[in-house]
């Protein structure tokens, strides 16, 4: 730090030496949710977050959408005895809403109602209990969203109980890092020494941190900076499972220096002060920081229990079942970017006359252990009707665990990408294409059979595996089989297939079945070399509900996170749930299962879910949906330079979509990143959208889909599309991808926009140069350059020419004529020409 004059410094080093390092009483009026973890419905942008409402700064707020139905809450940490409410509202305020009081943040209880409301500040005396505290608005007043500068919530409990926070120093002598360091004399480590003194100062620039690592996660409760006369003015306590990931325990704004002691709430083994703006030209200096651990009081996460509002169960007596089916297809068919989101879950028996139309965000299940347990005579039937007989929309719906015997003999199932049809028994055949056999861009089967015959007549793509069928009619470019009895020869070179004997590993997908009246999860096993049905007799394991944490809409990432930590699993029920902390999956085994699409938004850049490099872990049944704010990665399976062996028992991410952009503006740099070794990718649809709300080249950027790094890593039935750079990245070695489809980004403005290494275009599936083994089959890259289509992009695959990596079955095509490929893979095969959308193939590659 540079020199200072001498009174001043003298000054200074005189006022910290009279000043005692300890921690003042708090103040009797401070709201219980100062500083507590805050979350909303929606936040207008990321400069007005639900946390802005509760840092004790009436400069800053938090304000919605511009809808109604809107709320924010706080997290008390503990139980409390809510006595007063105080809204500092900004100009858009509420006319109407309520203050409600929850234990779990699930179930709510309406302990005032406010009508007529005129903004201001409304000063609510309150009668009510629960460790959760809610405005939910019902009315705005203007035509803004709700905004608030504060929202304070008074009474007893909640934080901390005196007496149970240590006074000791739990950082003292920890090992300490930091963003940068002032000079060799003033290193992390002098902050947390014990010796005042001694400091730790930053490079005068903005952003700086430091960070001290406690050895193991703790109950936080209070922490003590002892600031040098370079002071942070604006700054966050932040705390942290594992040094990547954090959540904010306290934004401080207008700080002053000197020492200063907060309150916290929360749980971490990093805790790290975050300085955004200096006090000073100089840099962020501290002579010591002390941290307080001890009980916070939050009692553990309840397992099981009901199934939340969407979760529609229904038997043969139900009344009017016909009716229910056909509300929510009403609702949902045509609601492709909508909030709503419905699970059907059919107990054992007979239906009879049952006409199932799924719609957007809806699946129907079967609650037997066994697909015939629930047998409807009947359909369940995916059409294109709203949309003029075009099927190359109808994405997110799934069908699971059932029996069909169809009315006229044949089921409709005429989807897209993310409509997954698992462990069906269609006594009968099954027509993938849709009424008048409009065009149709799917799709997937597992698990199922089907005693007649499969018809996908206009369907240009799809993957079939470890399953049965009487029959298959045609395919229009790209029909993959891997284990299927009864599918059709490869004939690649004049028709449209490739076909394996055998699925190399697969493990069915979690499904929950009723035993009783008790509701369970059932975990299939893992199969090497599979051909044909699981069924019955599926080897596996069943978990009771009671071990995982039933997530209703409202639950929070710091509950969701504090049911894994004490070893539950996750059961999503039907919702929209933002994120203000990544979910961490730390041990071996855990499910996290999502029922009718259940869908996860990162809020404020954050990633959506870290998945640790341990065996056994199922991912399955949700939507990651990317946020406004950038994120990293949305989903990163094993940290970077992962490398444990998990060949017998592999982590499995199945019918697990992302999305960035269509429902909004949506940015992540990556959407999916596998650095653990052995992953099974079974069944994904990874999509930068190309229409919707918040499309466009830089407004919905996603520079990459997949990005594999862990080795002998396997994909089956993988769905890429529209990615800014690699659409997938492939790094690890021994890789396998069966069945591959893919569609260039659209919105590309020009060739020099994706022209890179004297390349262009970013190929749709680039294996590394550094790969020495890697193979796939049944690959397809399809160009739609609607912004110019006068881009000839270079190639479809780019891999490495060795003995060890081999392409099969691999094709491009220009739909349309608007752009072209000039090869297939590298420089090799034919170029696409014209506006006839004809393939240009290669069977084998070298």
């Amino acid at each position: 730090m540079k020199l200072r004059t001498l009174g001043v410094a003298l000054a200074a080093m005189a006022a910290l030496i009279t000043l005692p390092l300890q921690r003042p009483a708090a103040a009797a009026e401070l709201p219980l949710s100062q500083g507590k973890t805050a979350t909303s419905s929606s936040d207008e942008n990321a400069a007005a977050s639900a946390a802005r409402a509760v840092d004790g700064d009436t400069a800053t707020r938090w304000s919605s959408a511009f809808t109604d139905t809107q709320w924010l809450q706080v997290d008390l940490g503990a139980t409390a005895t809510v006595t007063k409410v105080v809204l500092n509202w900004e100009a858009a305020y509420g006319s109407d809403y309520r203050i409600q009081t929850s234990p779990d943040g699930s179930s709510w209880t309406d302990i005032k109602t406010v009508t007529g409301g005129d903004g201001g500040t409304d000063t609510l005396d309150v009668s009510g209990q629960g460790r959760f505290v809610r405005m939910y608005g019902v009315h705005r007043a203007t035509p803004y969203g709700y905004s608030l500068w504060e929202f304070q919530v008074f009474g007893t409990g909640g934080t901390t109980p005196p007496g149970t926070c240590d006074t000791a120093n739990a950082a003292k002598g920890k090992a300490a890092t930091a963003s940068s360091v002032e000079t060799a004399a003033t290193p992390a480590s002098a902050a947390f020494d014990g010796d005042t003194g001694t400091r730790w100062s930053s490079a005068a620039t903005d952003p700086q941190w430091v960070q001290v690592d406690l050895g193991a996660s703790k109950d936080l409760c209070g922490i003590d900076l002892n600031w040098e006369a370079a002071y942070g003015k604006a700054f966050q306590i932040q705390s942290s499972v594992d040094g990547q990931s954090w959540t904010i325990l306290k934004t401080v704004t207008g700080g002053t220096g000197g020492t200063a002691s907060y309150d916290l709430s929360g749980q971490g083994r990093y805790v790290r002060i975050y300085g955004t703006t200096r006090g000073t030209v100089y840099g962020y200096s501290l002579w010591e920081v002390a941290v307080h651990t001890g009980s916070v009081g939050t009692p553990p996460v309840q397992g099981g229990g009901d199934l939340g509002p969407n979760v529609i169960v229904v038997d043969p007596s139900t009344p009017n079942l016909q009716q229910k089916f056909d509300q929510v297809f009403a609702e949902q068919e045509s609601n492709q970017f909508g909030a709503a989101r419905y699970q059907f879950l059919m107990k054992p028996g007979t239906y009879n006359g049952i006409n199932a139309q799924l719609g957007f965000y809806t699946s129907v299940s079967g609650l037997g252990i066994n697909p015939d347990d629930t047998h409807i005579n009947g359909d369940i039937t995916v059409d294109a009707g709203w949309f003029n007989g075009n099927a190359t929309q109808n994405f997110w719906r799934s069908a699971e665990n059932l029996s069909i015997n169809p009315v006229n003999g044949t089921d409709r199932w005429a989807v897209a990408q993310a409509a997954p049809f698992r462990r069906i028994h269609v006594r009968g055949g099954l027509n993938l294409a849709p009424a008048g056999y409009g065009w149709a861009s799917g799709g997937y089967i597992a698990d199922s059979k089907v005693d007649g015959t499969v018809g996908p007549y206009s369907q240009q793509q799809w993957y079939t595996r470890d399953s049965s069928v009487g029959g298959w009619t045609n395919g229009v470019w790209n029909m993959t089989f891997t284990g299927v009895q009864g599918a059709p020869a490869t004939d690649f070179d004049t028709g449209p297939y490739t076909t394996l004997d055998t699925t190399p590993v697969s493990r069915e997908k979690p499904f929950l079945y009723l035993d009783g009246s008790a509701y369970k999860v059932f975990v299939p096993a893992k199969r090497t070399n599979a051909r044909g049905v699981s069924w019955p007799n599926t080897a596996g394991t069943s978990i009771p509900l009671d071990q995982f944490y039933v997530v209703k809409p409202g639950a929070t990432a710091a509950t969701i996170n504090a049911a894994l930590a004490q070893g539950l699993n996750l059961l999503f029920t039907p919702g929209v749930y933002h994120l203000d902390q990544t979910i961490n999956v730390t041990r071996a085994n855990t499910v996290v299962l999502g029922l009718g699409l259940a869908t996860v938004v990162p809020d404020n850049g954050i990633d959506a879910m870290h998945v640790a490099d341990v065996d056994g872990v199922r991912l399955a049944g949700f939507l990651i949906d990317a946020g406004r704010s950038r994120s990293d990665t949305l989903l990163q399976i094993g940290p970077a330079g992962s490398s444990a062996d998990h060949a017998a028992n592999p982590t499995t991410m199945q019918d697990v979509f992302v999305r960035i952009g269509g429902a909004g503006p949506g940015l992540a740099t990556n959407s999916v990143v596998v650095n653990s070794d052995d992953v099974v990718i079974d069944h994904t649809w990874l999509w930068r959208a190309d229409h919707g709300e918040g499309v466009g080249w830089e407004t919905n950027r996603a520079d990459y889909g997949l990005v594999v790094n862990g080795d002998d890593v396997l994909a089956t039935g993988l769905f890429v599309e529209h990615f800014n750079k690699y659409d997938t990245l492939w790094n690890g070695e021994r890789g396998r991808t069966i069945f591959y489809q893919n569609e260039k980004a659209y919105d590309v403005p020009n060739s020099a926009a994706v022209t890179h290494d004297g390349i262009v275009g970013y190929a749709a599936y680039k294996v590394a140069d550094s790969v020495a083994v890697h193979e796939a089959w049944g690959l397809g890259s399809y160009c739609n350059f609607t912004s110019d289509p006068s881009i000839v992009q270079a190639h479809g695959f780019q891999v490495p020419v060795k003995t060890g990596v081999k392409l099969h079955d691999i094709q491009v095509i220009s739909l349309g004529g608007k752009g072209q490929y000039a090869h297939v893979v590298n420089n090799t095969g034919a170029p696409t020409s014209g506006s006839d959308t004809v393939p240009s193939k290669i069977t084998l590659f070298p």
